[in-house]
């Protein structure tokens, strides 16, 4: 998979031996390219002198969406394009989804086509074009989407796809071409999670009324008091440190305040496993990927399982099907089985 590393701080009994894969064609270069022109750089003016340097997406006439994060309180915002610079004129604001729109006059730039972030799949490939570190000139990076939260009748994108400061308000593509999501913040610490707000709340925020350039801003929900923040965000601190007492104790709570939630399932079985609670574990792995069946890392937990257990069969099934969806879970399934996992050797041979 092609990549190139970007990312911000803001300060995670198998049926059948059917190879699942996901359907999803890489995107040609062409139409990356085309698409750049869509993504412009922001500069900002603050009110002690400074700059700051983000990105945004042309998403109608004259019309950029950006985060919220990078232009909030700014004295002056501009977009630089094509070597000209043009000086915003209006303002938008989804402050608490960090979503803002911001007006120009004569921008001229391709419109970026919305498309639908709730119709995305797990492990389904999507790319993003943005300006880190100030870059001359947009940057591409190449992931998977790895999770789905539900939010406010959308969802929260969590994708592979990492980024650097500068790279907010970027944009997501699905490899059709059609604009899913919008870079905004990334979990702290290593093996950081990054997360994309998406297209349906533009939609909204497109038809909103406009406001002042220098209304003040207002905190966006990600920087709440931890027991205010979403449930996707309060799992991570347990989940990295392995407190798996607290990670069960959050996720339990997430699953009764939101029971249709996979990832609520998914970091509950994910304690349960590490607690000794294999039965309880194995059962809820089951659950979430009977529903979905490019859930990876349930599937791993599953091969895993299988394996400590001594099912070895089951678990080389897991490889095999891990294998389409995501190299590296099933790399990791192979070690624990022993198994080579270079280039040459097929997973149900070695």
């Amino acid at each position: 998979m092609r990549k190139l590393t970007l990312g911000l701080s803001f300060i995670l009994s198998i049926g059948s031996a059917f190879i699942y894969s996901p359907a999803f064609a890489a995107p040609p270069d062409g139409l990356v390219y085309a698409l750049k022109s869509s993504v412009v750089k922001i500069r900002v003016t603050l009110p002690n002198g400074h700059y700051g340097v983000g990105s945004g997406v042309v998403v109608a006439k004259d019309q950029v969406v950006t985060n919220c994060h990078v232009v909030a309180n700014a004295h002056a915002i501009n977009v630089i394009k094509f070597g000209e610079s043009h000086r915003a004129l209006s303002l938008k604001a989804d402050w608490a989804h960090d979503l803002c729109i911001v007006g120009f006059d004569g921008l001229n730039t391709t419109v970026a086509t919305l498309g639908e972030s709730k119709n995305l799949q797990y492990e389904q490939s999507v790319f993003t074009i943005s300006f880190p570190n100030n870059a001359p000139r947009p940057l591409t990076t190449y992931g998977a989407v790895k999770a789905l939260y539900p939010m406010d009748d959308s969802v929260i994108i969590r994708s592979t796809n990492d980024f650097r400061l500068g790279a907010s308000g970027g944009a997501m593509f699905s490899d059709d071409g059609k604009l899913v999501g919008i870079i905004t913040l990334k979990s702290p610490g290593r093996n950081a999670f990054y997360y994309n707000m998406p297209v349906e709340w533009i939609k909204n925020l497109l038809n909103q009324p406009e406001i002042a350039i220098n209304t003040k801003g207002e905190l966006p929900f990600w920087d709440a008091p931890e027991e205010k923040r979403p449930y996707f965000m309060r799992v991570i601190q347990p989940y990295q440190t392995k407190d798996w007492v607290n990670l069960k104790k959050i996720s339990t709570e997430w699953l009764q305040s939101e029971p249709k939630t996979s990832e609520a399932l998914h970091y509950l079985a994910i304690a349960e496993y590490h607690l000794k609670e294999t039965k309880n574990a194995e059962q809820h792995f089951n659950q979430i990927y009977a529903e979905n069946k490019y859930h990876t890392n349930a599937l791993l937990y599953l091969g895993i399982i299988a394996a400590e257990s001594g099912n070895k069969e089951e678990a080389i099934k897991s490889a095999a099907l891990l294998d389409k969806l995501d190299k590296e879970a099933a790399n990791q399934l192979n070690e624990k089985l022993g198994i080579a996992t270079n280039s040459e050797c097929q997973v149900s041979q070695c």
